[in-house]
């Protein structure tokens, strides 16, 4: 029997003060530590720029690097200890494999997190229920978790807007908090509950909105209640729907295609939700010389602001897990230069953030992106970390319009965006001399071609790689678009030429876009443990198969 109130939680050890405002602005900041703090990076398009020209398009790059999981001497840096919910899909759908690799995905969940760490279970079907009390993960805790997954039973409908509200009222009512707080939700089918629509499956017409609790809405401006990471599960999930969520909220969407990739899957995300080491991140513009403009930014998902004089801008970036980068692209106004001026001083970048782990303000503050102004023609060529970034935003916006039209069955159209985005992507001198980045994001595009191509394609599997493409490079942070694993090409299903079959197998390795250290390094946990199963299944197998 659920409590009225779920304010039954688990104490925790601490929690650290929020961010004032006063802070943000850098007053009575901490002053950020060697090794420690976030790094702050600028580059110039061009490192010149003729003393006589000017430019309404000079781009300039923001790169901001979060601190490391290794502290100092190399040991492990302290972090912010969880609080996770995990919503998951029980319909009559899920019977049978799909439950079993689920509990054992939930297993491995269980066992990595850490003492600190608290854990609340929600199942769903056709309603949904708190399965047990958001409770640190002790080992008397791990077990009531491990009994609460091994009782999940498979049955019913998919009614996901009561199970995200079930969610928001664990986090909204706990009566203690941890620094970090997150939402994990995957289903394998569509809410028959919540969202009425016509048009069928992924209308353009579904008010998905509607499944987003008012509390789990992301303002945009650095801070979150808790960012629901949804995991569409196989091929007949709701795509549009869990990108919805996950985009409203300030989380990511991903695909698991593989049932048996479910494990991994979570291993990738919890991975990055047990190193945050940076919250509420605001990134400062400030023009220098008297006659430079900010005349736009692309910042993907990011919310920036631009004062109508161009003389300042801010990006609200928000969470960062150790190791994780944002690159944010400024494009300005830089006028003629004075015959006396050998260089321009363009912008002064700062941030300021809360450390997740100590709960203390800090800012940094940037060196400033300078252009020298030489006489005559500049053959100065353009920046790699520049190009690269360019490179992208364009790709990430071709993926959007290729998506549209793939929506309106425009399938040819959607193809050819792609096709001419891959091209430019391959043009580039980044491409050109081998940047693994600009390489990967190639392979990206030539899969996304072949899973639009027609509409059977897109409605079974492209319109969840397309999306889930989207959400990874709108917050530039990874997400899960794994191949089916093991089988060969065949197992991808009818309907693909051997040319698109073998694109598709070689792009598994392009799915590791912004991976992080900790990431990985879960990853290769779950693996590993999963090969650490099979080993011990396979003598049990041996014995059934002699009798």
């Amino acid at each position: 029997m659920e409590p009225r109130v779920f304010d039954d939680d688990d104490p925790v050890d601490r929690t650290p003060r929020a961010m004032r405002e006063d802070q943000h602005r850098g007053a009575g900041a901490a002053e950020a530590s060697d090794g420690g703090a976030v790094a702050l990076a600028t580059h110039c398009e061009y490192s010149a720029l003729a003393r006589d020209a000017s430019t309404d398009d000079f781009a300039v790059l923001v790169h901001a690097r979060a601190p490391g999981i290794a502290g100092a001497g190399g040991a492990a840096a302290p972090r912010a200890p969880l609080d996770l919910v995990t919503v998951l899909d029980v319909s009559g759908s899920m019977v049978g494999t799909k439950l079993a690799l689920l509990k054992q995905a939930m297993g491995f969940v269980i066992d990595n997190l850490g003492p600190r760490d608290r854990l609340c279970v929600v199942s769903f079907s056709s309603g949904a229920c708190r399965l047990m009390r958001l409770a640190r993960m002790s080992d008397a805790g791990k077990a009531l978790a491990r009994r609460a997954v091994e009782s999940l039973k498979a049955g019913g409908g998919t009614n996901i807007g009561e199970a995200l509200r079930r969610a928001a009222k664990v986090i909204d009512e706990r009566m203690h908090r941890n620094a970090v707080a997150s939402v994990v939700l995957l289903s394998d089918g569509q809410d028959t509950y919540t969202v009425p629509r016509r048009g069928g499956y992924g209308g353009r017409d579904a008010n998905y909105d509607a499944l987003v609790p008012p509390s789990f809405a992301y303002d945009g401006d650095g801070r979150r209640s808790a960012p629901v990471h949804t995991f569409g599960f196989g091929t007949d999930h709701d795509a549009a729907a869990m990108h919805t969520i996950a985009e409203a909220t300030g989380g990511t969407f991903s695909f698991i295609e593989d049932e048996a990739a479910i494990q991994d899957a979570f291993a990738q995300c919890i991975g990055g939700l047990l190193s945050v080491a940076v919250q509420e991140l605001r990134v400062d513009i400030a023009c220098v010389h008297p006659g430079v403009r900010v005349r736009a930014i692309k910042s993907g998902s990011y919310a920036s602001h631009v004062e109508a004089d161009g003389r300042a801008a801010t990006i609200d970036v928000g969470e960062l897990y150790a190791d994780e980068e944002r690159r944010l692209l400024l494009f300005l106004h830089v006028p003629r230069a004075r015959p006396a001026d050998d260089a321009t001083r363009l912008v002064r970048a700062a941030c300021a953030y809360r450390d997740t782990a100590t709960g203390r303000g800090k800012s940094v503050a940037g060196e400033d992106a300078v252009v020298l102004r030489p006489w005559g023609a500049v053959t100065a060529g353009r920046s790699v970390e520049v190009e690269r970034e360019r490179v992208r935003a364009e790709a990430t916006d071709g993926i959007a319009a290729a998506r549209a039209e793939a929506e309106r069955g425009a399938h040819a159209e959607a193809v050819e965006i792609l096709r001419s985005r891959q091209r430019s992507v391959a043009r580039s001198a980044a491409a050109r001399a081998g940047d693994s980045a600009c390489l990967a994001l190639s392979r990206e595009l030539r899969e996304m071609r072949a899973r639009v191509a027609d509409r059977q394609r897109y409605e079974l599997s492209g319109r969840a790689y397309v999306l889930a493409g989207l959400s990874s490079h709108a917050q530039q942070r990874a997400t899960s678009r794994q191949m089916v694993s093991g089988g060969g090409a065949e197992t991808l299903g009818g309907g693909w030429t051997a040319e698109e079959r073998s694109v598709a197998l070689a792009t598994a390795g392009a799915t590791t876009s912004y991976m992080t250290p900790a990431m990985l390094d879960m990853l290769d946990r779950s693996r590993r443990s999963r090969e650490l199963l099979q080993r011990r299944q396979q003598p049990t197998q041996e014995r059934r198969r002699t009798f």
